[in-house]
């Protein structure tokens, strides 16, 4: 995959913003987003590509929006206590999962299906939907692992940009589709901006839409939100919708590397996904012992919101100390505006034990920063104040 910068092009753009960056109450005023393309659609490296160039021990992992706080004791215990029988293969603690999943959420028998993490369930639906003519309507930039697997099948991919305040366009991706289009991609919380979308215009958009066109809604990020429950589109998908809602235990839960994952959609779509992706044989008899112990561990994930946000108002500080913008977050990552070459950014970063990524939209250089813990954020604040 290409780099994301032209790597000579290192020389500080001091003339980015016209005077400079102001901090005006977390508003980016002076960069407000386009309405239309401003730059070239750049590829990004992923974030496994992205930590190949990494050095094997940072003082800040502030790359890949993980939750460095988790799992909870509980899960870990479950772990443990797995091992013994972990030569049999996981079908029955699969199948409770999906069932503790479809009593909470109050869902019918049918509509869950387990996987190691959301990226196979974004695979299936790439496969499933995204053949050679279809398209797929996605925001630019938003979390390109579907669309870029759609184009490798050889499909097209419409990027849409976002709003003034760096939210998913819904108006103008709807105003995208055609008949060629056979998904629409919506990561909300949406990464890498962290914004998120009016819940009432999502619900209005996905009843509208999805009798037209099956809509993906990605909720990675959704257990970061004061009340998830209240923003989460499940309800349109328990309404008979044709929509696809993705959920993953990778970010508060802290199952990154776990592995971990569901959607949950009407029965007929579950069963025509399910030939596209590797369900419980992809699980490990740890991996869901974890799941089934900490779902819905309220005092844990509380906790571990609780931390995040503290986290989240120093990097504020931070910024706001030295004079720059950055975009208010729905998530446990905060995306800024910066001063000099992206690619320059992340490798003087990197020389000082900090890892963060960088993107190039709306005609300005970007830094997104995962939220770490206090030590992490400390690290990243010390190697942020020597090049600002």
């Amino acid at each position: 995959m290409p780099s994301l910068m032209n790597r000579r092009n290192w020389l500080k753009t001091s003339s980015m913003v016209t005077g400079g960056l102001t901090f005006l109450s977390g508003s980016l005023s002076g960069l407000a987003a386009s309405a239309a393309p401003a730059t070239k659609s750049i590829k990004m490296l992923s974030d496994a590509e992205f930590e190949k160039g990494t050095q094997p021990q940072l003082k800040a992992r502030l790359f890949a929006n993980e939750n460095p706080f988790g799992p909870s004791e509980k899960a870990k215990q479950a772990i443990i206590g797995a091992l013994g029988t972990s030569y049999q293969y996981a079908f029955r603690d699969v199948q409770a999962m999906e069932d503790k999943i479809t009593e909470y959420e109050g869902l019918q028998k049918g509509m869950v299906l387990m996987a190691s993490g959301s990226s196979p369930i974004l695979m299936a639906a790439a496969m499933y939907f995204c053949k050679a003519g279809d398209s797929v309507i996605t925001g630019n930039p938003s979390y390109a692992d579907l669309p870029e697997r759609a184009e490798g099948f050889g499909a097209k991919v419409v990027k849409v940009p976002l709003t003034s305040d760096y939210k998913l366009d819904l108006e103008a991706m709807e105003k995208a589709i055609d008949s060629t289009t056979k998904l629409i991609y919506i990561c909300n919380p949406n990464n890498p901006t962290a914004t998120i979308v009016d819940t009432a215009k999502l619900k209005d958009f996905c009843e509208r839409v999805s009798k037209r066109v099956t809509v993906f809604i990605d909720e990675a990020y959704i257990d970061y939100l004061p009340d998830p429950q209240a923003t989460t589109l499940i309800e349109n998908v328990k309404k008979g919708q044709n929509i696809i809602v993705a959920r993953t235990f990778s970010k508060l839960y802290g199952f990154a590397g776990l592995r971990i994952g569901y959607m949950i959609a009407q029965p007929e779509m579950v069963k025509k996904l399910d030939p596209y992706c590797a369900g419980s044989m992809g699980i490990s008899a740890t991996s869901i012992a974890a799941a089934l112990a900490s779902y819905q561990d309220k005092e844990f994930l509380q906790g571990a919101l609780k931390k995040t946000l503290a986290s989240k108002e120093f990097l504020y500080n931070t910024l706001k100390q030295e004079g720059y913008e950055y975009i208010p977050s729905s998530a446990n990552f905060v995306m800024f505006p910066i001063k000099m070459d992206g690619k320059r950014f992340t490798d003087e970063m990197m020389k000082r034990g900090v890892g963060v990524r960088n993107w190039q939209f709306n005609n300005n250089q970007w830094c997104r920063v995962s939220i770490g813990r206090m030590d992490e954020m400390q690290a990243f604040a010390t190697a942020f104040k020597e090049l600002s």
